[in-house]
C-alpha cells in the first residue's frame, strides 16, 4: 500500500515505470501499446519526466484521459531543473510514486506488444527485437538466444545484462531488496549495476520465449555515454568476485589481444592464479610464453602459450561469439566442457 500526495490510498497489481527525458518523438507510439496490453486486475502507469526540454510532459498528459478509459491509472510527474538527473535517478522516482505489487520496466522508446504484461507476469522478462530493423543485429541475437543457464553464465560478456533492460519484470519486494538504481547519472550503467546486485542478493532469471517488446535503436539513448572502459572494469571486478574466487588456476582463452588485456585488467591475486594461455593460432603458439612487460615483478611474469588441445580447464573464454563461424563452438565440444563450470565466456 502507498499513499501519493493529495490522493486516496490505491492498491495496484502491475506498475509500467517509465523515465522520460526527451522522447516526445516516441512516446504517442509506446503509451498506445500501453493502452493496447490486454491485461486482468489492477495496472498503473508510473512516468517520471527527467528535465525534458521538448513537449514531452505534454504528450504524457495528453494520454491520461485515454488509459484512464482503459481502466490504467497514471501517475506523471518530473522536474524542470536546468540539467537532467540520469535514467537511476528518473526510475526510482518513478517507483516510489507508484504503488504496484510488480514493477515492469518500459523505456519511452520501446513499444509493449499485445500480450507483454500478462506474458512477462508468468515469467518476468521477454525476447525483444530491434528497430531499426537490423541495428544491433548480433547484440539482438545474443539476447534472444541465450538458453535459460546461459541467462546466468554470460553475464561476463561485453553486452551486459543477460535480461535486457525494457523486458524487466519483478515484485516490488525483489526491486527493494536489491534496489534502488544508481544515481550516479550520465555516464553510469544503472541497470548493469542493479543487475549485479540482483545477482549478488541470489536473484532468479526467467524469460518469455517471444519477441513481446520492440526495443528502439537511436543515436541519444544513454547507453551511448556510458564508455566501454567503463563497462570492462565493472565486468572484470564482477568477474573476480563471482568466479575467479572460487577457482585455484585457470586458462585464458585467447593469447591474443582481449586476452592479454583481461589478464593486465586482473587484480595481483587472480593475475598468479593464471597457468596459461591458449589459442589456434600457430604463430602466438610458437612464441611459447605472453611476458608482462609493465609488471612490477622481478622476474617478470612469463605465461605459457599452449594449443587449446594442450590447455587444461576451467577457462575464460576471451573470443567473441558469433565470430568464428562456429569453430570455437566446435573445439569447446571437442573438450566436452560444461559451461558455467569448466568455462565462462568474457567476450
Amino acid at each position: 500500500r502507498c499513499s501519493p500526495p493529495n490522493e486516496t490510498t490505491r492498491n495496484q497489481e502491475e506498475s509500467i515505470i517509465m523515465p522520460v527525458h526527451n522522447a516526445s518523438c516516441w512516446l504517442d507510439e509506446c503509451l498506445r501499446g500501453v493502452l493496447h496490453q490486454d491485461f486482468t486486475g489492477s495496472m498503473e502507469l508510473s512516468a517520471f519526466d527527467d528535465a525534458s526540454t521538448d513537449d514531452s510532459r505534454k504528450v504524457l498528459e495528453g494520454w491520461r484521459e485515454k488509459l484512464q478509459a482503459r481502466g490504467i491509472t497514471v501517475v506523471i510527474s518530473g522536474h524542470s531543473s536546468p540539467q537532467p538527473r540520469g535514467v537511476g535517478y528518473a526510475k526510482n522516482k518513478a517507483v516510489t510514486q507508484s504503488c504496484g505489487q510488480y514493477l515492469c520496466f518500459q523505456d519511452a522508446v520501446g513499444v509493449f506488444y499485445f500480450m507483454q504484461l500478462k506474458l512477462q507476469k508468468q515469467s518476468k522478462s521477454t525476447r525483444a527485437c530491434r528497430l531499426p530493423e537490423g541495428s544491433t543485429e548480433r547484440y539482438t541475437r545474443w539476447i534472444n538466444s541465450l538458453t535459460r543457464d546461459q541467462l546466468v553464465t554470460q553475464v561476463y560478456t561485453s553486452h551486459g545484462p543477460t535480461v535486457v533492460m525494457p523486458t524487466w519484470f519483478c515484485s516490488r519486494r525483489l526491486f527493494l531488496n536489491v534496489g534502488p538504481f544508481d544515481e550516479g547519472g550520465k555516464g553510469l550503467p544503472e541497470d548493469l549495476l542493479f543487475f549485479y546486485q540482483l545477482l549478488r542478493r541470489g536473484g532468479s532469471l526467467f524469460r518469455v520465449d517471444r519477441s513481446l517488446l520492440v526495443y528502439r535503436y537511436h543515436e541519444k539513448a544513454t547507453t551511448h555515454s556510458v564508455t566501454e572502459e567503463t563497462i570492462w572494469k565493472l565486468r572484470v571486478d564482477f568477474l573476480q568476485e563471482r568466479v575467479l574466487s572460487q577457482w585455484e588456476n585457470f586458462t585464458i582463452w585467447n593469447a591474443g589481444k582481449q586476452g592479454r588485456k583481461l589478464y593486465r585488467s586482473l587484480d595481483p591475486i587472480s593475475q598468479r592464479k593464471v597457468k596459461a594461455f591458449c589459442d589456434v593460432d600457430e604463430n602466438k603458439i610458437q612464441k611459447g610464453f605472453y611476458t608482462y612487460e609493465e609488471s612490477k615483478e622481478r622476474p617478470k611474469p612469463r605465461i605459457p602459450i599452449l594449443h587449446y588441445n594442450d590447455a587444461t580447464s576451467p577457462f575464460i573464454i576471451c573470443v567473441k561469439l558469433d565470430m568464428t563461424e562456429g569453430v570455437l563452438e566446435e573445439n569447446l565440444n571437442s573438450l566436452q566442457l560444461k559451461e558455467g563450470t569448466d568455462y565462462y565466456h568474457f567476450n
